[in-house]
């Protein structure tokens, strides 16, 4: 438990972003809205997003991207260590981009996330959280990972 991975998901024409993060064992996902694909935008949407689960923490597996060039400041906020998938190999961040798959079920390839709000995204989250998952033994990511910070924090 604290292994997460992040990507990201761009918006029509490059228009507005989400940012995806997916820890390992839970499943549990949690994302943010962003205006751009920045690194400024990202390192706050990474640390905003992961900041209640802190003690739950302890990697974070990006891609290349730049947008995760401010991974020096997400490290130290969230004490953490990052790591980088090697070029070209989605496959070492697997469970989340299977999830930016399930997320794409909720927002098509074609939507513009200016226009979406963070409500909606909230919205979506939340029911892919609550999905019983086979992998899971037909439990939720969602009560597994309040089970662990019930546990953490006993």
């Amino acid at each position: 438990m604290g292994d997460w991975e992040i990507d990201t998901i761009i918006g029509k024409g490059h228009s507005g972003a989400l940012v995806t993060i997916v820890e390992r064992k839970t499943k549990f996902t949690v994302a943010a809205q962003v205006k751009s694909k920045s690194t400024k935008d990202v390192t706050a949407a990474t640390i905003r997003l992961l900041e209640p689960y802190k003690d739950l923490v302890h990697t974070i597996t990006a891609d290349n991207g730049k947008e995760f060039s401010g991974h020096e400041e997400i490290s130290k906020a969230l004490n953490a260590e990052i790591y980088f998938a090697h070029p070209y190999s989605s496959w070492e961040r697997g469970l989340n981009e299977n999830t930016n798959g399930l997320i794409r079920q909720y927002f098509p390839k074609f939507t513009d996330f200016k226009t979406v709000k963070q409500q909606e995204v909230d919205c979506a989250i939340k029911k892919i959280n609550t999905r019983p998952r086979k992998i899971l033994n037909y439990e939720t990511p969602y009560d597994l990972m309040h089970e662990y910070q019930a546990a953490f924090a006993a």
